[in-house]
């Protein structure tokens, strides 16, 4: 009986990828620029684990002999929005960006929209979540138009206040909206984004949803279902693969309760590949360049290592990873072209291995494939052999 753990860091990138400048991420270090700001970053576990040995991080030592495997992965897909970043992560490259629109959603398209969810709009701006409802929230509670905006990643963004139209209605109104957009308007996800309070004190709630378009090819979390191995998704997992290759799916609010979920799954599951997205990383700390919070998470996470590495067997599979980077110490509120981090822990495997750069991040949905005895003949390149005991 064997399990693997994938555990990823939302937005936790570790320096700019070559390409970056094509995305205006020149400059970008997650990890590194949050470390320089703060003077340092007091992360043990991690640093126990490799992490200072993947680069030079202030406060974070590159210890001798590190109890995890450690290197770094580039994205190959085209874009660095989270849907691409877990395709990736799970054995599938997208070789075209998903639509952006830095100028709003076409006038017929929004349009077209109305028409089917009955309601006039707001907005139809790039913007941030939160600037944007407090702009425009006073005028959706007295219309009950719903609010639609977008940013530089490929999302069709629903704001609604959950007095005026409910959850239930919201997320109905956004499933018509992925409907809608389809070819060209395709976009990688639609996003629910409720909030309540009143005008001069909006805030989002934790009911996010996500309606992700459909993976066009097979996953490794696919074919491990069809083998019969059990997959469980813990955060936003199941909405950014669809619902496909997912058995169990447990949604999350916040980072805490997806670690403390993990933890419980981990303690019940005999067997199977377990997938959590912590997504404050990027939802509530990146895109708001809020330097000193995303830290704190950072050393929330290390705090919870411990208890994570005591769940484990020892045939289990431990990776540690992320989707994007999203420095919020950079002027953009975006994700940000990067490497990710790879650190690869188990009780029954080599210590200290130096497993470079590697060319996809699918070389860990290669890796989970073998470890499972699975036959993936899609990308990315297998690194359990060099781990092996």
């Amino acid at each position: 009986m064997r399990r693997s753990f994938v555990l990823v860091l939302d937005g936790v990138g570790i320096g700019e990828l070559p390409d970056a400048s094509l995305y205006g991420d020149e400059g970008s270090n997650t990890i590194v620029n949050i470390s320089k700001a703060l003077g340092g970053l007091n992360l043990p576990n991690f640093e126990s684990l490799g992490l200072g040995r993947i680069t030079d991080i202030v406060g974070v030592k590159p210890v001798n002999k590190p109890i995890a495997s450690y290197g770094k992965m580039r994205e190959k897909s085209a874009g660095k929005d989270s849907i691409s970043g877990h395709w990736e992560i799970m054995g599938i490259i997208v070789e075209k960006p998903f639509p952006v629109y830095p100028h709003g959603f076409p006038y017929e398209l929004i349009k077209e929209f109305e028409r089917r969810i009955g309601r006039k709009t707001l907005g139809n701006v790039v913007a941030s979540g939160t600037e944007i409802i407090k702009l425009l929230g006073e005028e959706h509670v007295r219309t009950g138009y719903p609010i639609i905006y977008t940013s530089a990643d490929s999302v069709f963004q629903v704001a609604a206040h959950e007095d005026v139209i409910p959850l239930d209605e919201l997320y109905r109104i956004c499933m018509i909206a992925r409907e809608l957009l389809q070819g060209e308007h395709q976009v990688a996800r639609v996003i629910a984004r409720p909030f309540k309070g009143v005008p001069g004190n909006f805030y989002r709630t934790p009911n996010r949803q996500d309606f992700a378009v459909l993976p066009p090819k097979k996953t490794v979390l696919m074919l491990a279902q069809e083998n019969g191995i059990e997959t469980v998704g813990i955060g936003k997992i199941k909405d950014l693969y669809s619902a496909t290759g997912i058995k169990y799916s447990y949604p999350t609010k916040n980072n805490h309760q997806g670690l403390e979920t993990s933890i419980r799954v981990l303690n019940e599951l005999e067997s199977g590949i377990i997938m959590t997205n912590l997504v404050d990383f990027d939802m509530v700390w990146g895109h708001r360049n809020d330097v000193e919070g995303f830290a704190n998470g950072l050393k929330e996470v290390d705090d919870y290592l411990p208890k994570i590495l005591e769940s484990l067997s020892d045939d289990d599979l431990f990776i540690i990873t992320a989707d994007h980077g999203c420095d919020p110490t950079t002027p953009s509120t975006d994700h940000s072209r990067e490497y990710v981090p790879l650190l690869v822990y188990g009780r029954n495997f080599k210590q200290g291995v130096k497993l470079g750069i590697r060319e996809t991040f699918a070389d860990v949905g290669a890796t989970v494939a073998e470890f499972f005895g699975l036959q993936w003949d899609g990308p990315g390149k297998s690194f359990l052999k060099d781990i092996m005991g």
